[in-house]
């Protein structure tokens, strides 16, 4: 099958699109939701509560991602390397789909403080990419992996009976050690260990924070 070559102005829209999306809501897959089949358990209130602080956390990760995809894609210096963003940037807009379903089936709602996470990251993102794609593509190998110690946490923390929430977690679970690998094998370097904790610092602000609002 033939891929669509896009315009600069067709890219421009539809990252425009995409981040619009991503902060104001209504999100689309291009995969089904892996919870679909599953039933819903009996849960508490409590419980309720708990697992929608949970599925925000990972939904506003989720944008985080979209916003740092959206700002290396835009300052890569090779189109390889853009595309290669775009890709996991699609991959990730399922995750942020999934989460936003899920929380709306537990009657909550996404974190207020998501516009300014987006901007946060899109600006984290851009200048990742302005300083080169070797350290850019380093910086997603990064995030992704301590995104996957960070769900491998929220699966320990789910009910077990929230069949549905894990299923899930699991999968974006896999999606992000497959994003990173991507990341490594394309020639992202390792990061320096004061950015890889300043970056595990940043994370725990967003868990906190969006976890509550």
């Amino acid at each position: 099958m033939k891929h669509r070559t896009f315009s600069p102005v067709d890219r421009f829209l539809i990252d425009v699109d995409r981040a619009l999306c991503t902060v104001f809501g209504n999100p689309h897959a291009s995969r089904s939701n892996p919870a679909d089949t599953v039933d819903e358990a009996e849960l508490s209130d409590a419980e309720k509560k708990h697992i929608s602080g949970l599925i925000r956390v990972n939904h506003t990760g989720e944008v985080c991602a979209q916003a740092l995809y959206l700002g290396q894609a835009m300052t890569a210096r090779d189109p390889r390397t853009s595309e290669r963003m775009n890709q996991a940037s699609e991959e990730e807009n399922d995750h942020l789909a999934w989460c936003e379903g899920r929380l709306n089936e537990l009657d909550s709602h996404t974190s207020y403080l998501n516009p300014l996470w987006f901007g946060g990251s899109f600006t984290i993102g851009a200048v990742a990419g302005l300083i080169g794609d070797k350290w850019s593509l380093g910086f997603v190998a990064e995030t992704e992996r301590q995104v996957v110690r960070h769900l491998e946490g929220h699966l320990q923390r789910l009910p077990d009976q929230d069949e549905k929430s894990r299923r899930i977690v699991e999968q974006m679970k896999l999606d992000e050690a497959k994003h990173a690998t991507m990341a490594t094998d394309a020639g992202g370097v390792e990061l320096p260990a004061s950015i890889k904790n300043l970056m595990s610092l940043m994370s725990r602000m967003m868990t906190i924070s969006a976890y509550k609002i």
